[in-house]
């Protein structure tokens, strides 16, 4: 049975609707299986910078430290639900810990690869996966190695920052667009050409067409549809083991309209896992 880790973080989001996450971390637990699910208690402070330039980086450090604590026990896949994007830091760590070679597949509408020094809002969440590669603020980074840019597929971006740009090509990171994802094998072709011996599959939910999800609070158009997105997964996961995966980004208007997407977001986590 898939375990399910619900980490409703609000921290590393940029988005004035960023406290809406956590009733989209709310909504999407509802619907998991109680005795495979477990639902952190995410501190409700803002947490401070420490002269870092990244906003409330020491609440996102706490719960960084929550989430590995709860993964620890288990060896088997798990899924984490957002929250942000900042909640798969831990995670991939985790991850990279069961597997030889890990390869990141990041499924998102923005590839999250600012530096503290080219982030032009200061959150966490456009920063992970340049994290994730040990290239970030020490303070929220891998170690070098852990997961090397040769191994990471960034899927679905198409809002880029330039250094984002440049950081793409400078660490060697395959990008595939909207277009390219709609045949399924691309994805696992590029996933293949890593090398990797296992896969993080990691879903923002703006990597979707804004017409497919209404509870997204960074809408990009001509993302893909929900039944493009779980083919893709699907084929990465016929190539290789999954290690564990995240979705993130889950913002509902209001709580009492938290439930509408339900449908589109059990879709994913169903391919997921």
């Amino acid at each position: 049975m898939t375990r399910y880790l619900v980490v409703p973080q609000w921290q590393g989001s940029p988005s004035s609707r960023a406290m809406q996450l956590i009733d989209g971390a709310h909504a999407i637990a509802g619907d998991l299986p109680r005795t495979a699910t477990e639902i952190l208690e995410v501190p409700m402070e803002a947490g401070e910078s420490l002269g870092t330039g990244i906003h409330r980086l020491s609440a996102l450090q706490r719960i960084r430290d929550q989430i590995g604590a709860a993964l620890e026990p288990h060896r088997e896949p798990v899924l984490t639900v957002g929250g942000d994007c900042g909640v798969a830091l831990a995670p991939i760590a985790h991850a990279a810990r069961q597997v030889a070679a890990l390869a990141v597949v990041w499924l998102d509408a923005h590839p999250d690869l600012n530096a503290p020094g080219t982030s032009p809002s200061g959150a966490f969440s456009g920063m992970v996966l340049r994290s994730v590669v040990g290239d970030g603020e020490p303070a929220l980074s891998l170690p070098s190695g852990t997961v090397p840019p040769e191994r990471i597929v960034v899927g679905g971006a198409r809002s880029y920052d330039e250094a984002e740009f440049d950081a793409v090509a400078s660490l060697g990171i395959a990008a595939l667009s909207v277009d390219e994802l709609r045949d399924p094998s691309a994805l696992a072709a590029a996933v293949r050409a890593t090398g990797a011996d296992g896969v993080f599959i990691h879903v923002d939910v703006d990597v979707l067409d804004p017409a497919e999800l209404a509870g997204n609070a960074h809408p990009e158009p001509f993302g893909l549809t929900v039944a493009e997105l779980t083919a893709a997964i699907g084929a990465v996961r016929a190539e290789l083991p999954l290690a564990g995966a995240s979705l993130a980004g889950y913002s509902p208007a209001s709580a009492a309209s938290s439930t509408d997407d339900l449908g589109a977001i059990l879709r994913i986590i169903g391919a997921l896992a």
